[in-house]
């Protein structure tokens, strides 16, 4: 029996289903995940020795790479003088600087310890603030495991939302409300309908995890104006497009303001970690100031706080965003070239450095067209990429990501077992 195998097979003892961090995915694939003991660069290595070039990169928080040096060295520096205090520091000042700097919307900015708990704390705040209870999500966009967002949408686009898991009480799932992603006039019926008491919109501006989905022209603009005239909180979930798409997020590069802005994953910088920031008067309304509580003993921890500061700073080199764009620029259309040599009907989004191929005949744009494509194909491919040594993300529903790490030879080699795997379809 190989080391990926005897230790998948402990972690089932101990583990539910053997996975905590990819528990959306694996069980659609059929094959075990490797076990990754470690990573450099754009690579990780399995514990029987398997070298993969990386397009996971910790579901997106790597845009510097697997382990980068200057990260490495300034969270060392900083280790040696404690790991936690459930107090103040200093560096949590400097991080906050960075983020009100880079991102255009938020003025004060709260951290926490994981997207999910960024989301949840930003509708709090949003029914705080405005004295109402239902919010309105979108089919497939993922804000994380909280109660509120475990919601299908039933029987059509728009209706009351049902709950999605088990543990999700109806009461609760009832205040959430369900629309179409791109589609604005499934918005503005929900608006007709519960207007007075719809406190929020929530919406990754780019959908993240149906794949890749672009906002369609319009669209955020349109959501801005929903929620201006029924005085709803706009909130924009850039949890994985936070500094990832540009330096300001997805609100940067639509020029969307949202009113309230939830990040995580690269302002962690491989190190568990969440935020929630946005307008004065509204983030006014959070404890201690205001009466909308929320707290946790490792917020803004020292060591993540370090690992995030280093890496915005990092960022803000020059050239930075145009080497991801060119290097994800140059596999997508290699991508697309081979498709197009095998006779293989698929889509590729991309936005910026996130990207999806989706194996399907016609455009995705929502999650019902996402839902249809081919899933047996991305099985078959998803499986001989793993054997050439690529490691994507094991389900057609979640994005891809390219960091400064990839170079030329990566994505030459990327691209030549692509072409094998479209083979074996």
């Amino acid at each position: 029996m190989s080391r990926n195998a005897e230790i998948f097979q402990e972690a089932q003892r101990l583990i539910p289903g053997g996975v905590n961090s990819p528990v959306r995915a694996f069980r659609g694939v059929p094959i075990d995940p490797p076990i990754i003991k470690r990573g450099r660069g754009a690579s990780i290595w399995d514990e029987d020795g398997n070298e993969y070039i990386d397009y996971v990169g910790s579901w997106g928080p790597l845009i510097l790479g697997h382990a980068p040096t200057e990260v490495i060295e300034y969270v060392k520096i900083l280790l040696a003088d404690g790991t936690s205090f459930g107090a103040p520091t200093e560096m949590e000042n400097n991080i906050a600087a960075e983020i009100i700097k880079l991102v255009p919307s938020i003025e004060l900015v709260r951290m926490v310890n994981s997207g999910t708990e960024a989301t949840m704390s930003a509708v709090r705040l949003a029914r705080g603030f405005t004295g109402r209870n239902k919010i309105i999500k979108f089919e497939g966009c993922y804000h994380g495991h909280g109660d509120s967002f475990l919601i299908k949408a039933g029987s059509g686009a728009l209706t009351l939302g049902q709950p999605d898991s088990p543990g999700v009480p109806a009461g609760l799932a009832s205040e959430t409300l369900v629309a179409q992603y791109n589609d604005l006039t499934s918005v503005q019926a929900l608006m007709n309908e519960y207007g007075d008491d719809i406190a929020a919109v929530i919406v990754e501006p780019v959908a993240g995890n149906m794949g890749t989905v672009p906002p369609a022209e319009g669209f955020l603009k349109g959501l801005r104006s929903l929620c201006d005239n029924n005085d709803s909180v706009l909130i924009f979930d850039e949890v994985m497009t936070g500094f990832r798409v540009a330096p300001g997020g997805a609100q940067e590069l639509y020029g969307i303001t949202p009113d309230l802005t939830t990040l995580g994953k690269i302002i962690g910088g491989g190190f568990p970690v969440g935020a929630y920031g946005g307008k004065n008067e509204i983030m006014e309304q959070i404890s201690p100031l205001g009466p909308v509580y929320q707290a946790g003993t490792l917020s803004g921890n020292p060591i993540a706080m370090a690992a995030g500061y280093k890496t915005l700073q990092i960022l803000q080199q020059p050239n930075t965003y145009q080497q991801l764009e060119e290097t994800t620029a140059t596999l997508v259309a290699g991508m697309e070239d081979n498709l197009k040599s095998a006779g293989v009907p698929a889509q590729i989004n991309r936005v910026g450095s996130m990207f999806c191929q989706y194996f399907s005949e016609n455009p995705v744009t929502n999650f019902q067209q996402a839902s249809q494509a081919n899933r047996d194909q991305f099985n078959s491919y998803f499986v001989q990429m793993i054997r050439e040594g690529i490691y994507l993300a094991p389900s057609p529903f979640e994005a891809g990501f390219v960091s400064l790490s990839h170079r030329a030879a990566d994505i030459e080699k990327t691209l030549d077992a692509h072409r094998k795997a479209l083979e074996h379809l």
